[in-house]
């Protein structure tokens, strides 16, 4: 039943995004630059963080070790260039899986930037893999149809080794990253996580599984959810911003572009590479 709702999960992201992806028109950075230097272009955002407080939150990265290398040096150059009293970065989660190098994206997101403190969340990804490492068979099959076969190709590990042997092949920091991720942060007027939240239910009451991996009714709802919240889990070809909800994953491990929301005041921009 895992499995099989993985693909269903699946077959909902992949539908129709290549054809919105190509079309779409949130502006990248070319080799390493902005192509607008200077100031992002800001617009009201839903969420509000304290003055003198800057968050840039990272959508699904997906293996895209050279996309998030170029957003880093983006990000490092626009902290530079608009220094403030305190800067933070938070990954929505899904590091690995799709792209080619996810070994090489986990061994960036070990490197300090800028000495900005970072937050790591969680994503389904991750958990899929942790849940293989930890004995579920049925996880291991779901996630090497996700994108696994990649990411143990990374590693130098052959799809074919038996699973029992994947955690003495996985370097032990990269191990060690992925058992220390956590489940969600709240900053100012936001909350961030990897999928959603569901709806009608208290913050305390809101299951690991729908944080990882909810769709509706989140996507839909037009309740004011307590805080906005920040997520990627669901490919769109831009970012989207609602009024109780700003989305991040613009499809990195699907070739779109990785997308990052620069968060001040009552204030948004992005950054993309």
């Amino acid at each position: 039943m895992r499995a099989a709702q993985s693909r269903v999960n699946r077959k909902l992201d992949l539908r129709g995004v290549r054809a919105e992806l190509a079309a779409a028109t949130v502006p990248t950075i070319e080799d390493g630059k902005s192509k607008a230097a200077g100031t992002p272009d800001f617009m009201p955002s839903p969420g509000f963080l304290a003055e003198g407080n800057r968050i840039y939150a990272i959508g699904d990265i997906h293996g895209q070790a050279e996309k998030l290398r170029v957003l880093h040096a983006a990000i490092a150059d626009d902290l530079n260039r608009r220094p403030t009293a305190s800067a933070r970065l938070v990954y929505l989660g899904d590091y690995i899986d799709w792209g080619p190098d996810s070994a090489g994206v986990l061994a960036l997101l070990a490197l300090p930037l800028a000495a900005m403190p970072a937050i790591f969340l969680i994503g389904d990804h991750e958990q899929m893999l942790l849940e293989a490492l930890d004995g579920d068979g049925a996880a291991a099959t779901d996630w090497l149809h996700s994108g696994g076969r990649e990411t143990l190709a990374s590693w130098g590990i052959d799809s074919d080794t038996p699973r029992d042997r994947w955690a003495a092949c996985i370097p032990p920091a990269h191990l060690a990253f992925l058992r220390a991720l956590t489940l969600r942060f709240r900053a100012g007027g936001y909350l961030f996580v990897h999928a959603g939240i569901r709806p009608r239910v208290k913050s305390a009451d809101q299951t690991r599984q729908d944080l990882l991996g909810i769709r509706e009714p989140f996507l839909s709802t037009e309740r004011n959810l307590g805080r906005v919240v920040v997520h990627g889990h669901t490919v769109s070809g831009e970012p989207v911003i609602r009024f109780n909800r700003i989305g991040l994953d613009t499809g990195a491990g699907l070739g779109g572009p990785l997308t990052a929301a620069v968060l001040e005041s009552d204030l948004i921009a992005f950054l993309t590479a």
